[in-house]
């Protein structure tokens, strides 16, 4: 089983989300807790009201709502029974078991899960600290229940799912062999529920490894004016394939303005991956001195962390990405330091003879030894914007 906390100060936006499900047959509510009425007998006003009741005594907090989806592996034998039961036994394990919440099952994904809606204020006003709630309390509860009920355990199922994705597996999209906009809008709910991004680029980062791509447009375009958003399915050489869709159009919305408000959220959730994230760099940096890029990259996906390097239509590198899969965290290398920018770490590598030459910087990329004469060639091949040492999944 594998839990996922997203905490917002919209339970309207939370709630319709998960009743939208329902209208479009795609979720059942199955359980109510603090509640007078039965699931099943309750309108949309009678779940609203309860959760504005305790949110209207805390009208400061940052943070109200608490968005936790519960994931099961395939093989798993769930009835409605056992998945309430699951469902209680977590929101006590993680302290809002006297908090009103809702349980609705899912039926958008290929395995079974459940989202839990509630809140984190409570009667008197006071809010349920949540600092460390999914390091804690949920991951301690998480086990014990994966035990309890006999399911998969989370582990085997995330190293099931690297493996998948390594082999070129469903969860990265082949251009023509889905329906375009249905299995982007899969890997967007899967990218914005689970990551931590807080910027446009650290959001491709992620989405680019399944062959997506967020694109605003021209800056100098009326859809970047208007803050518009399009997505696109790339093939395997970064290129934009078939025709754009607009965020606007999918079920749930993935435009600008939602994103910059997880921007926001996320931000503060990142700085508790940051010192995984170097321990790790300086171990790959230590393996991999004085060899390849490449070598640095594959030292990374030994610790689930996938390195997304920046080159401008020069060929030059100019920024990398770090997208680590374990805490589901993305940063910049900026900002972990000076010394994860991309001029360090080649430095680190003894590499710096190839940063004024994008022909060596492409011979870098692809494990070859670096070509500095560039009389040698007719023209510099331009290079992709961004290229990807990854094939990990979510």
């Amino acid at each position: 089983m594998v839990a996922r906390i997203n905490t917002s100060k919209s339970i309207s936006n939370t709630l319709n989300y998960n009743e939208q499900k329902i209208k479009s047959d795609k979720a059942e509510l199955l359980f109510a807790s603090g509640y007078i009425k039965r699931a099943e007998k309750m309108s949309y006003a009678d779940k609203i009201r309860q959760f504005e009741r305790y949110t209207s005594l805390n009208e400061r907090a940052r943070t109200n709502t608490m968005h936790i989806s519960l994931n099961f592996d395939p093989a798993d034998n769930l009835s409605k029974e056992k998945l309430t039961a699951i469902a209680e036994q977590y929101m006590e394990g993680i302290g809002f078991g006297h908090q009103p919440y809702l349980v609705y099952r899912h039926f958008d994904a290929a395995h079974p899960h459940i989202h839990i809606v509630s809140i984190n204020i409570q009667k008197d006003g006071s809010q349920i600290p949540l600092y460390n709630l999914g390091r804690n309390q949920s991951e301690k509860t998480r086990k014990e229940i994966e035990i309890g009920f006999g399911l998969k355990k989370a582990e085997k199922r995330s190293q099931q799912i690297s493996q998948n994705f390594q082999t070129g597996n469903a969860q990265k999209i082949s251009y023509g062999k889905y329906t375009t906009k249905k299995a982007i809008s899969h890997v967007l709910q899967e990218v914005i529920s689970h990551y931590r991004f807080s910027s446009l680029p650290e959001f491709n980062a992620i989405l680019k490894l399944f062959n997506v791509m967020a694109d605003r447009g021209r800056a100098d375009s009326d859809m970047f004016k208007f803050k518009g958003l399009i997505y696109r399915v790339l093939d395997e050489r970064g290129k934009p394939k078939g025709c754009p869709i607009k965020a606007s159009t999918f079920f749930h919305r993935p435009t600008l303005p939602l994103l910059e408000k997880k921007f926001i959220e996320n931000e503060s959730l990142k700085q508790s991956a940051t010192s995984r994230f170097k321990v790790e760099i300086e171990f790959a940096l230590s393996k991999a001195r004085r060899m390849s890029l490449p070598s640095f990259m594959q030292e990374l996906e030994k610790s689930q962390i996938s390195a997304v390097i920046q080159q401008n239509k020069e060929g030059m590198i100019y920024g990398v990405m770090y997208v680590d899969h374990k805490t589901k965290t993305v940063f910049n290398g900026t900002d972990l330091g000076k010394q994860y920018a991309p001029i360090a770490i080649l430095e680190r590598l003894g590499l710096t003879e190839t940063l004024d030459s994008p022909i060596a910087n492409k011979a870098l990329i692809q494990n070859k030894q670096p070509v500095y004469l560039e009389e040698q060639f007719e023209k510099p091949e331009k290079i992709q914007q961004t290229l990807f040492f990854s094939q990990r999944s979510l």
